[in-house]
């Protein structure tokens, strides 16, 4: 394995909590994602307080705005030196091109590689029933595949969407193309609100390039054993 996929999700209200993880598992993990409660509770500042750590930094925030305002969003993310960041593909063609776009000039503005700008197709927690609710094709794989066409026909370089997707887009989409799969599980926690989920191993399998891995790391006894754990099983 050329490199560590497995991006840690900070899922967890306070910067001392946040840190405590990344001190433990910098060493087993290939970054840490952060997502709304910690940077709502935390602000900018924790996304620094992470990249002084050396690690890669997955910044989960899902923009969804009107093409200028997710632009300058991205453009503030550069300047946080986030190596990923979230946009919803539902924002359509336009809004996605400006993300890009964003991301690319406010990288080279300050000397940097742009961040990989990743594609939200369909939330893990919904299924056909929840997108009949919402007025969408119940047909989760259509419309994953829908946004997924979306999202590469306005340069985007990445995707996030479920393990049981991949399999599914990869014939679809550029090979060069970075799937980003988020709701992986072990298959030894309790149920929760992830509907569309498959291993570690089983989601690298299908085309995953990432795995974003919360509650099976942080939630467990010992969160370093088990990112070990993870990434031994994954080969």
């Amino acid at each position: 394995m050329a490199r560590n996929p497995i991006l840690v999700a900070l899922d967890v209200p306070t910067t001392d909590a946040a840190l405590k993880l990344v001190a433990e598992l910098a060493p087993v993990a290939g970054g840490f994602k952060i997502g709304s409660e910690l940077f709502t509770a935390a602000g900018p500042d924790i996304v620094r307080r992470v990249r002084e750590r050396g690690a890669l930094v997955f910044l989960d925030l899902k923009f969804h705005d009107i093409p200028n305002t997710v632009a300058k969003a991205v453009a503030a993310a550069v300047q946080l030196d986030v190596q990923m960041l979230t946009v919803h593909t539902s924002g359509g063609l336009e809004m996605l091109k400006a993300a890009e776009q964003s991301a690319q000039e406010a990288a080279w503005r300050v000397g940097r590689a742009p961040p990989l700008v990743l594609g939200v197709t369909v939330l893990t927690s919904l299924d056909s029933g929840a997108l009949k609710d919402i007025g969408l094709d119940p047909n989760v794989e259509y419309q994953v595949r829908r946004l997924a066409t979306v999202a590469t026909r306005a340069g985007l370089r990445g995707l996030v969407c479920s393990a049981s997707d991949v399999a599914k887009l990869r014939p679809f989409l550029p090979p060069n193309m970075q799937l980003v799969t988020p709701g992986v599980r072990t298959g030894a926690e309790k149920a929760d609100d992830q509907k569309r989920t498959l291993s570690p191993r089983e989601a690298m399998a299908a085309g995953s390039s990432w795995l974003v891995i919360g509650r099976p790391i942080c939630a467990a006894e010992n969160p370093r054993a088990a990112a070990e754990r993870i990434l031994e099983s994954l080969g």
